[in-house]
């Protein structure tokens, strides 16, 4: 069987992302820093392994969060065992990308609806205990 692979990259083409497989989780963010660092209300992203991550380029890494230093196209946030992937970074329309949580959902705008099939988060991600 063969793997998924995405790729993306930033605006000025600088910078680019590999993806193998499916990601383990796909979020919506809207707190103060996410809001910053995007200029819009909300960000959405997919976290993957990190072995399923590979970029080139030139990346910069500021709080946590790499980005083109030539255009400012935030990518990814990157962990020793993931890759936080900000998916309008990517090549193809990431219409199979579902959220499946929403986080500081009491920063969401009132205009916004919760994604009703999506696990609410007053902060941030708490993994689930089995």
């Amino acid at each position: 069987m063969d793997e998924q692979v995405r790729t993306g990259g930033c605006l000025c083409g600088a910078a680019s992302i590999r993806l193998k497989g499916q990601p383990t989780r796909v979020g919506i963010c809207h707190c103060h820093d996410c809001r910053r660092t995007s200029g819009s209300a909300f960000v959405c992203f997919a976290v993957w392994p990190r072995s399923s991550y590979e970029d080139t380029g030139n990346l910069h890494t500021f709080a946590g969060r790499s980005f083109c230093p030539t255009c400012g196209s935030r990518l990814v946030s990157l962990r020793e065992d993931e890759a936080e992937v900000m998916i309008g970074s990517l090549d193809q329309a990431p219409s199979n990308l579902i959220p499946d949580y929403e986080l500081w959902i009491g920063r969401r705008e009132p205009w916004l609806l919760n994604l009703e099939l999506a696990v609410q988060f007053e902060h941030d991600w708490e993994p689930r205990k089995n």
